[in-house]
This record gives C-alpha cells, structure tokens and sequence, in this order.
C-alpha cells in the first residue's frame, strides 16, 4: 500500500506542467503550439525567454526531488517508487492527454533526491555533454544513462534499478532526437533553430 501512495504521490507531482503554466501566465503562448510541442525547460527557451527557461527547469528539477523527499519522509523506503512515479507524471501527464516533456530536470531532482552524490554526477554529465556537444538532448541523455551507472559505483545499489527504468524512459522519449542525431539536422543551443 506504501507504495501505491507513493507512486500516486510522485506522478501527481510529477504531472504538474510548469513549463505550460508559465508561458502561459507570462503570455507566451501555448508551450504545445511551439517548437517540438512538449512542455519541458528546452520547448521554453524556444519561446526566446531564457528566464522562464530557466525557472521551468528548476520547477521542474524541484518537483522530482519534492517527491522523493517527500515518499522518503511520510514512507521509507518507497522513494525510488515515488521516484520513477515523478518522471513518468512530467513524460505523461493524464491531464495533458498523456503528452509531456521528456524527463531530464525532473530526473535530475528525483536524482538528487535518491542520493546527492548520484544528483551531483547526473548534474555533471548533463552540463559537461551540453558544453561540449552544445545539443540538449545529448546532455540529457548522458546524464540519464550515467545515473544508475552512478548508483552502483557510488554505493547506492538499492536506486538503480529505479533509474536504470528512467534512463530507458528518457531515451525512449528523445527518440526523434536520436534519430535526427543520426541525420545531422539536430539543432545546437544557440542556433537560429534551438
């Protein structure tokens, strides 16, 4: 039953779409009618509002981590279940029909939230692959394939499991990404199509 309730916990959380409350708060428009459609931190920059980028994805960087604290307070032990709830509440949002952002913020909350020292690690690959590659999806990726990798070297085996499942969620999500990776026609930040 813990665990039901921290899932119901983590996917309420998780499903709160900041990125579309804030364009549209702000005037900016509807976040689905605008570049790739989803309502995550790198949509928003697309608008050409850098603040509202970046207060999308601490919100939605602290929803994750909200869930997991949270899960952990009120029923130890299910956190890496409210965990995994989070990010699947952010991808598929039943309030949204089901479409949502891609997960890489609220997978770093929900890493943070887990271990700091796997959110640390998750945190560097992520900015480390977006300075040298200057593509979001690329950082994103890394750092989700990098944190159950990180659980296990770093002494937290019990949560990799949890985001091993999220690290093949978030590909799974950037899967139009990889294959314009392959294409050579995926936008650079800072480019007139980022």
């Amino acid at each position: 039953m813990t665990q039901i309730l921290a899932i119901a916990l983590g996917y309420l959380l998780g499903s709160i779409p900041f990125g579309l409350l804030l364009t549209r708060l702000t005037g900016a428009g509807d976040l689905r009618s605008i570049g790739s459609g989803n309502i995550g931190a790198t949509n928003v920059l697309r608008t050409g509002r850098k603040g509202l980028a970046a207060t999308t994805l601490l919100l939605d960087l602290a929803k994750g981590l909200v869930a997991v604290l949270l899960a952990r307070s009120i029923w130890p032990g299910a956190e890496p279940f409210a965990a995994v709830a989070a990010v699947v509440g952010h991808c598929f949002p039943a309030w949204l029909g089901f479409r949502g952002g891609k997960g890489v913020a609220t997978l770093a909350g929900v890493s943070f939230g887990l271990a700091w020292p796997i959110g640390l690690v998750y945190a560097g690959l992520w900015l480390g692959m977006l300075a040298i590659t200057r593509v979001s999806s690329v950082g994103g990726m890394s750092a989700a394939v990098g944190a159950p990798i990180a659980a296990l070297v770093l002494g937290y085996p019990a949560y990799a499991p949890a985001l091993a499942i999220l690290a093949v969620l978030v590909v799974w999500m950037h899967r139009a990404n990889i294959a314009r990776l392959r294409s050579g026609t995926e936008p650079r930040i800072g480019s007139s199509k980022a």
